[in-house]
C-alpha cells in the first residue's frame, strides 16, 4: 500500500438524516478512503446484504443471518435488546465489513454488545477479504470511535458501558481488528481438530491402540441395551429430540450446581426454530446415539462452510452413562464431518479434557469492556476483576476442581 494509506481517520462525524430511523449513516473520510457507516436497528432492513455478504466474508457460523435473527426474535425482543448492526461500505456501496452488535438493558444500565453474544460460542465482525490490508489497525481504532459517537447521538443507541466478550483472535485468515482496542482473555479457551479425508486414518492417528481396544469394549456394552445407532432424525422427530437434549442439559446442569439455560424465556424456543425451520436446517445439524429405544446421547451442531461446530451435547444419566455413550457419539460426528468434506470440527469454547485429547489447534478468545458514561465505570472494572479471578479459577487444575466440586455439592443442598 501507499503512503498515503498510513493517513487516520478524521475523527469528525457526519449524519444524514434523509434516512429512515432505523438506519443512519455516519461517513469516516482519509486522505484516500472514504467508507460509508449505516447502523441498522431492523434486521429485515440489512437482510438480503447481509445473507449475501456472510457468502464471502470471513466469519464464523455465529454470525449467519440465521442464527443471529432467530436469537433477536426468540431471545431478544423479549429481554428488550435493542439491534444496532453496523455496516461499513465503501465508495462503491459494496460492503467492507459488518458488525453485529446490540444495545442490551443491564439493570439500571445500557450495555453494547454482540448481538446474540450469550449463544454464540464466537463473537466476531463479519470482514471483506482483503479487510486488514484495506484498514490498518489505527484506522479502524478511529472507525470505531466514529461508531460509539454516532450510537451515542441516537437516544436509543445510547449506551454507558461496551462489554464485547468470547472474541477470537482472527476472522478467518485475518487478524480481529477489534483486539486492537484493548482486550483481556477470556476466561475460557476453544479447541478444534484438522479433519482428515477417511475417519479410520483419522480415528488411528488420535488414538493409540489400547484407547481404541477400550472404546470398542464400551460399544459392545452399550449393544447390552439395544442395538447402537447413529440417527440423523427427520424434521418429525427433531422435536422430541431437542426435548430429550433439553432434559438431559438439565438434570447435568443440576448435578454441576450451575443454571439451567432452557429455563430462560425463548432459550428452547430459539433451538427448535433453528433447527426446524426450512430457511435455518441447511445450517443446523441435529443427531442421536440410540441403544434401543434409549437416546443415549443426542447432539445439536452447526455446519458452515468446511467446518463443524460442536454446539450442543448431553446424554442419558442413566445406566447406559456407565459406557460412556457421549464419547460414542462423538466418534459417529467425527465421522459425520468427515463424510460431510468437512476440514475442521470445532469443539468450540470450553476446556473441557476431552476437546483438549483430541484438538490440535487452540483458540484464544478476548474480552473487551470500556465504560461510555461515568455510570458504566464501576460496572467495567469490576467485570474485569471478575473476568481476571474466573480465568485464574478455570485455567488452574486444583483451583478448578475444588471450584468445581463445591458448586456441584451446593447444588446437591438446593436440590434437596
Amino acid at each position: 500500500m501507499g503512503q498515503a494509506t498510513q493517513v487516520i481517520f478524521e475523527s469528525h462525524v457526519e449524519l444524514d438524516d434523509g434516512l429512515t430511523s432505523d438506519a443512519r449513516i455516519v461517513r469516516s473520510r482519509g486522505s484516500d478512503i472514504s467508507i460509508t457507516i449505516s447502523i441498522y436497528r431492523d434486521l429485515v432492513e440489512i437482510e438480503s446484504d447481509w445473507r449475501a455478504f456472510e457468502k464471502r466474508a470471513d466469519c464464523t457460523a455465529f454470525q449467519s443471518f440465521e442464527w443471529l435473527s432467530v436469537w433477536q426474535r426468540q431471545i431478544g425482543s423479549r429481554s428488550g435488546v435493542m439491534p444496532a448492526v453496523v455496516a461499513g461500505r465503501d465508495s462503491a456501496g459494496a460492503l467492507l465489513f459488518l458488525l453485529p452488535l446490540a444495545i442490551e438493558p443491564r439493570g439500571w444500565l445500557r450495555q453494547l454488545r454482540w448481538l446474540g453474544s450469550d449463544l454464540c460460542d464466537y463473537n466476531a465482525p463479519l470482514l471483506c477479504p482483503g479487510f486488514a490490508e484495506l484498514v490498518d489497525a489505527a484506522r479502524f481504532v478511529s472507525l470505531w470511535r466514529d461508531v460509539v459517537a454516532r450510537l451515542g447521538i441516537d437516544p436509543d443507541l445510547r449506551c454507558d458501558l461496551i462489554s464485547l466478550e468470547k472474541m477470537p483472535e482472527a476472522v478467518g485468515a485475518q487478524p480481529n481488528p477489534f483486539l486492537q482496542l484493548g482486550a483481556r482473555l477470556h476466561p475460557n479457551g476453544a479447541y478444534a481438530v484438522q479433519l482428515g479425508d477417511n475417519w479410520e486414518t483419522f480415528y488411528n492417528a488420535k488414538r493409540s491402540s489400547d484407547t481404541r481396544r477400550r472404546d470398542r469394549n464400551k460399544r459392545k456394552k452399550l449393544a447390552g441395551f439395544g442395538e447402537v445407532r447413529f440417527v440423523n432424525p427427520d424434521t418429525a422427530e427433531i422435536g422430541p429430540t431437542l426435548d430429550m437434549l433439553f432434559e438431559q442439559k438439565a438434570q447435568a446442569f443440576a448435578h454441576m450446581g450451575v443454571a439451567n439455560i432452557f429455563a430462560k424465556p425463548g432459550y428452547r424456543e430459539f433451538f427448535r426454530e433453528v433447527a426446524t425451520d426450512p430457511r435455518t436446517r441447511h445450517l443446523v445439524h441435529v443427531s442421536r446415539l440410540d441403544t434401543g429405544d434409549t437416546f443415549a446421547a443426542i447432539n445439536l451442531g452447526l455446519i458452515f462452510r468446511d467446518r463443524y461446530y460442536h454446539v450442543l451435547a448431553s446424554y442419558d444419566g442413566g445406566e447406559v452413562s456407565k459406557f460412556g455413550p457421549g464419547a460414542a457419539h462423538l466418534h459417529d460426528l467425527l465421522r459425520h464431518a468427515i463424510e460431510r468434506k468437512c476440514s475442521v470440527f470445532d469443539f468450540t469454547i470450553g476446556d473441557e479434557r476431552y476437546k483438549r485429547d483430541w484438538s490440535d489447534i487452540q483458540l484464544k478468545l478476548f474480552d473487551h469492556a470500556a465504560a461510555v458514561t461515568p455510570r458504566g465505570w464501576p460496572v467495567v472494572v469490576g467485570s474485569r476483576a471478575l473476568g481476571a479471578l474466573k480465568r485464574c479459577i478455570k485455567q488452574t487444575p486444583a483451583i478448578w476442581k475444588a471450584y468445581s466440586a463445591a458448586r456441584a455439592f451446593i447444588g446437591s443442598l438446593r436440590k434437596r
